[in-house]
């Protein structure tokens, strides 16, 4: 038996066992089985490696995306430069494990928000965690100049109470890339000037339950274009079962 999984804490909200005990049994997968881990602190991440036996791959959730990379061998480049893991390959070299870091977040983020964006539009990206690591890798990389916006004002990133209409007017795409609004959470949303937004805008979630989250519809109340994290769940998990695979 081949086992994969998901770290994180919580992941009451997470969707990826469900996708991929599916996807298993549709592409006819035999001898793999997907686990949730919840971790109450990374600490406890070295005895999972120790103790699971016949693991191969893992994903990475909220809130270890960063706190992962200290008991990692080794790195590709994406997950390097964006200094976030999404996606671990556990093998054996030379009698030992050997553990790489991957970022698929940022194939399944590029891939789901490029068809909307237009020319010379510039973003805001709430939130400063884990999450946002792919998020400012794939906007540079897409040339959109962006602003950071988080609970508390540091060198280059403003407080939500800094924020302005007229800067949310400046900014075409906000990006949510903090669990604010994930289940159970539901009747929660960034604290942004709503008002500010027009059909000009996109509105990206990188939370995918609930589907539409309160973030969203006030985005849609004002006419945006709003995309949920669905389809860069998809996106990325599949970029992790290739490299698994590979």
């Amino acid at each position: 038996m081949r086992y994969f999984g998901l770290i994180g804490h919580p992941l009451s909200h997470s969707f990826s066992q469900k996708y991929f005990t599916e996807k298993f049994e549709k592409e006819n997968i035999a001898g793999c089985q997907y686990n949730l881990h919840d971790l109450e602190s990374i600490n406890e991440f070295p005895d999972l490696i120790k103790n699971q036996k016949g693991l191969v791959g893992l994903n990475v959730t909220i809130p270890y995306k960063q706190d992962v990379i200290q008991f990692l061998d080794e790195m590709d480049d994406i997950a390097t430069e964006a200094g976030a893991v999404n996606t671990i390959v556990v093998s054996g070299k030379e009698g030992k494990t050997h553990l790489k870091g991957y970022n698929t977040d940022v194939y399944g983020f590029v891939n789901s928000i490029k068809p909307h964006i237009q020319e010379n539009a510039k973003a805001l990206v709430l939130g400063t965690g884990g999450a946002s690591k792919a998020v400012e890798f794939a906007l540079n990389k897409m040339d959109i100049e962006m602003q950071f916006v988080s609970r508390t004002a540091k060198e280059g990133i403003m407080s939500y109470d800094d924020l302005t209409e007229d800067l949310v007017r400046e900014h075409q795409i906000i990006i949510n890339s903090s669990p604010i609004g994930m289940s159970p959470n539901v009747d929660q949303a960034p604290a942004i000037p709503y008002d500010g937004i027009s059909s000009q805008h996109v509105l990206f979630d990188l939370v995918y339950n609930p589907l539409e989250t309160l973030f969203l519809k006030k985005g849609k109340q004002n006419g945006a274009v709003t995309i949920n994290g669905l389809k860069m769940l998809h996106l990325q998990a599949e970029k992790a079962w290739e490299i698994w695979n590979s």
